[in-house]
């Protein structure tokens, strides 16, 4: 009897097309048997357009499509005539009903196993029909440039972009759509209209205001820095430093190159020497509106151009994520049907207002609903975690260790999903530290930087690791490098709160109050911040004060006690303990309730 061979597992170059329905949960809980039987006969008619085109189902899943099509020409043609046909089919349906597809299609060899394919050219086709937009269509570079010139409709360049779980950036281009009224090319009707992508930028060559080569070069050091740097922001879509750089020298409308590069945003700047000083003027631009939404000048002396160059780029790259942010919020708030980003932005938005009990409500409202809309979207659950570990470090709340554990399952998931996320890196690095884990906390934190080095927020949270292992003499330093990268940070106050507690470890009782007041007047809603400097001020005699600022916590957390921050102690590092000792003594000075 003949040995039973297992099913051989070859190669082949294909052009592989993913496909599913933008929203389809929210249709299936707006009426289940209606969506399933509206999807069968949507597909009775894409499976027609596919055979049509030479196309091959290789499966389906749920919502979701798999093809094979042996020429990406077909493969495209396919999908605009699938998006053509979708408009047809929802005309009349009410928008929040519309079954809109999503697709992505790439060019690259997989491996066949029987009937099935896998291996990373099917897998970057998924994440590409990932992030095209509802109606969309998303390829590869690899595919735009087999069909450009080939096929009735044009592209946008969508630059070098961060996949989940792909190694290596892939570029990405995005099929550009001209409206309902048709594509004029042999009459074929195009998908519905594409918006620009979220968080989609260029960054235009700095203009030199000044005719020294040297400072010329200077400007486009900071503008490919910016580019490099702003890719790495989760979700962003930046458009390559060589498509940026046509841009140079021109004077340009920037409506009009948000028209052409398909991008909601535009950053432009200007660099100018005078004597010995530099000035560098920095703007982000509405690509819609035209409206100005940050800016920021620098006027720093001229020592070394090439440190300045990535001083400026981190600068401004962290100040534009929260920029960002804030204005993909605006942009959701009013959606009628917000998605799970959508909702992410918002809860990002609340967050980056400060650290309040309010604010972390809202924030932390807007993530669920994000994750019930989509269970996998990896910046909600960090942003949950970062709810979840804020309360817990706050001594405000008697489920500590449920939030502790909470905020655990949310970057586990996070880190399965996206393990080169380095704020899910910084996250679980805080979470190490009230979990006393002070050590692997600050080799967390490490990670996350070596994967970010603009995360300002990293470098204090090493400060504030140290303080917990018994070396608070070093936060202070940590925390001066927090502040040079990012100096309006949204969370510096809780930086310099963390050095002065530091100087109140140590005895330093002047300089401690002297950096919680500084965190204080950023922040008057901290209300920890407000009992260290109760015991500072109550350590140095100064008892009326101390008990103001007691009265003044108090005010903020009524519930707060000695005993609550006694028992909550997140370490048992013996120099940590002892030191805290004094502290548990200048709150009972300053009239901090015992508990």
């Amino acid at each position: 009897m003949a040995e039973v061979q297992p099913s051989r597992v070859g190669r082949r170059l294909s052009a592989i097309v993913v496909a599913d329905v933008a929203g389809y949960s929210r249709l299936m809980g707006l009426d289940e048997v209606g969506t399933a039987g509206i999807l069968r006969e949507h597909r009775a008619v894409s499976d027609a357009l596919v055979a049509k085109h030479g196309g091959r189902i290789v499966k389906t899943t749920g919502d979701g499509l798999l093809l094979e099509f042996p020429s990406v020409v077909d493969a495209v043609e396919c999908a605009v005539a699938v998006q053509a046909v979708m408009v047809a089919r929802n005309a009349g349906v009410p928008q929040d009903r519309r079954m809109l597809f999503r697709i992505g299609i790439n060019l690259g060899d997989i491996l066949v196993e029987g009937d099935d394919i896998l291996g990373d050219g099917v897998n970057i086709a998924a994440r590409l029909e990932g992030i095209a937009e509802p109606g969309g269509i998303c390829i590869s570079a690899s595919a735009y440039d087999q069909v450009r010139g080939k096929v009735a409709v044009e592209f946008a360049d969508l630059g070098q972009l961060s996949l989940k779980n792909i190694a290596r950036p892939i570029r990405a281009y995005a099929v550009v759509q001209n409206g309902l009224g048709g594509m004029t090319h042999n009459g074929v009707t195009p998908p519905i209209p594409q918006s620009a992508p979220r968080l989609s930028i260029v960054v235009l060559p700095f203009a030199n205001m000044g005719g020294d080569p040297e400072q010329d070069y200077f400007a486009d050091g900071v503008t490919e820095s910016l580019t490099t740097d702003l890719s790495r922001i989760a979700g962003s879509f930046v458009i390559a430093r060589n498509t940026a750089f046509t841009f140079k020298g021109k004077a340009v409308d920037v409506k009009q190159v948000g028209r052409e590069l398909n991008v909601r945003y535009v950053l432009e700047g200007s660099v100018q020497r005078g004597g010995n000083r530099l000035r560098v003027n920095v703007q982000l631009i509405d690509a819609e509106t035209g409206n100005h939404l940050w800016a920021e000048r620098f006027d720093k002396p001229v020592i070394d151009l090439f440190d300045m160059q990535d001083e400026i780029a981190a600068h401004v790259a962290r100040q534009l994520d929260t920029a960002l942010i804030a204005a993909e919020a605006r942009r959701a708030a009013q959606s009628p049907l917000p998605d799970s980003t959508d909702l992410y932005f918002q809860g990002m938005a609340w967050t980056n207002k400060g650290i309040t009990p309010n604010h972390l409500a809202q924030a932390g409202g807007f993530f669920e609903r994000a994750l019930t809309l989509d269970p996998n979207n990896v910046e909600a659950l960090i942003g949950t975690a970062g709810v979840e570990i804020t309360l817990a470090g706050a001594y405000t709340t008697d489920d500590r260790a449920a939030r502790l554990a909470a905020a655990s399952a949310a970057l586990t998931k996070a880190l399965s999903l996206a393990p080169g996320h380095a704020l899910a890196h910084l996250f679980l690095g805080r979470l190490l530290i009230f979990s006393n884990h002070g050590h692997n906390a600050i080799a967390e934190c490490e990670r996350a930087l070596a994967l970010d080095r603009n995360l300002a927020a990293a470098h204090a949270t090493i400060g504030l690791a140290k303080l917990f292992i018994g070396r608070s003499e070093e936060t202070e330093a940590h925390v001066r490098e927090a502040l040079r990268l990012s100096p309006r940070d949204t969370f510096a106050f809780s930086w310099i709160a963390a050095a002065g507690v530091a100087k109140l470890y140590l005895g330093d009782d002047e300089e401690a109050v002297a950096w919680l007041r500084r965190a204080i007047e950023i922040n008057r809603n901290l209300p920890n911040a407000h009992f260290y400097l109760a015991a500072a001020l109550a350590n140095l005699g100064q008892l009326n004060q101390a008990e103001a600022a007691a009265a003044a916590g108090l005010a903020i957390n009524p519930t707060y006690t000695i005993n609550g921050f006694r028992t909550g102690s997140s370490s048992d590092n013996p120099t940590f303990l002892a030191q805290r000792e004094r502290i548990y003594k200048g709150m009972q000075m300053a009239g901090v309730p015992e508990g």
